[in-house]
């Protein structure tokens, strides 16, 4: 049996596999649980995240990359092995890899993604840009000459550019994102309420009450929330507001908002009128948070949209793009960059 081509979305927080004619076959968190006496990987993915907070000295668990580049080589290599053995099963050749990465990646980390998807079992990987994969997925045609742009917020980084004509015209890429929301509700929790709170329940607080920012009428939601008491030692449970979410994550919001400026800031004005007439499309599943949409549009002037399934976009747009691969020349390209 032949193997199918594969799209892959490796982000820092989840990994999403597409195969050609099946779909989405695998969404899973990007989590590794190792050994650490033998240094070997015990699980991934789903099976690693049921260990997280349960487990013994001897087992951590880590995530292989960071802000979305490769932070540990050799663990992406396995997550990575692991996930396409269960989905190119009964295969006799080799699939064909297409990765997202984010638009500000350096050569070297692009190489290092490269090389892992290889050792894992791909006989080629080709590499796609987050931004052109989002807005493809979005049901953009970024084939015209016509200024689009897309704000792609995952779990490591965002992703703000303006695309054109197939290519990425002007770009930002900052290390604030999903994964960034969690670190700072956590740290405010601890700083006023003197508690401490773990990853899971931090996210769990931005999905239900999380909000960036409060508009005249808007309800004050509340949530019960249960921790260790940094004073006593012992569990505490303590009640947070959506208004102190929208304290919490007044910072993280403001970068966000302050690379869209500048990206419209360095894009040519042609460009800049289409983006003020189409708006602004955003993708990933941080665009989801409550009033992050609507503070970009207050402090840019410019409408905004959140994608259908924006959680998915990138994995669909990568998707779309394998029906590119067999047009384009053999080996290791940047297809974001190749002139169509």
């Amino acid at each position: 049996m032949f193997a199918s081509d594969i799209g892959i979305d490796l982000g820092t927080a989840t990994v999403l596999i597409y195969v050609k004619g099946r779909g989405v076959v695998l969404d899973e968190p990007s989590i590794v649980a190792i050994d650490t006496e033998t240094k070997g990987v015990l699980a991934v993915g789903d099976e690693a995240q049921r260990m997280v907070g349960r487990t013994p000295g001897n087992i951590t668990i880590l995530r292989p990359l960071k802000d979305g580049v490769i932070s540990y080589c050799d663990y992406t290599e396995e997550m990575l092995k692991r996930f396409l053995r269960r989905v190119i099963k009964h295969t006799i050749f080799k699939p064909r890899v297409l990765v997202c990465v984010p638009s500000g990646i350096t050569d070297v980390e692009e190489r290092a993604i490269i090389d892992a998807a290889c050792n894992a079992g791909a006989s080629k990987a080709y590499i796609i840009e987050e931004p052109v994969a989002a807005a493809i997925g979005a049901g953009i045609d970024i084939s015209l000459p016509h200024g689009n742009m897309i704000v792609d917020i995952g779990g490591g980084t965002t992703d703000v550019a303006v695309i054109s004509m197939n290519d990425v015209t002007v770009s930002a890429s900052i290390k604030v994102a999903g994964n960034k929301f969690d670190d700072v509700l956590i740290k405010y929790v601890r700083n006023k309420h003197r508690i401490l709170i773990g990853d899971g329940t931090a996210e769990r607080v931005k999905k239900e009450i999380g909000s960036v920012c409060m508009e005249e009428g808007d309800e004050d939601k509340t949530v019960e929330v249960k921790g260790r008491c940094l004073m006593t030692g012992l569990p505490k449970t303590i009640t947070l507001k959506t208004s102190e979410t929208v304290e919490a994550f007044s910072e993280c919001a403001s970068h966000i908002v302050d690379a869209i400026k500048s990206v419209l800031e360095r894009t040519p004005p042609e460009l800049v009128g289409d983006i003020f007439r189409d708006g602004i499309t955003m993708t990933g599943g941080g665009s989801l948070l409550k009033g992050l949409d609507t503070l970009i549009a207050k402090s840019t002037g410019i409408p905004v949209r959140i994608a259908d399934d924006a959680v998915r976009c990138v994995v669909f747009g990568t998707g779309k793009e394998l029906d590119s691969l067999s047009y384009r020349q053999d080996g290791i390209l940047n297809i974001a960059r190749q002139t169509r």
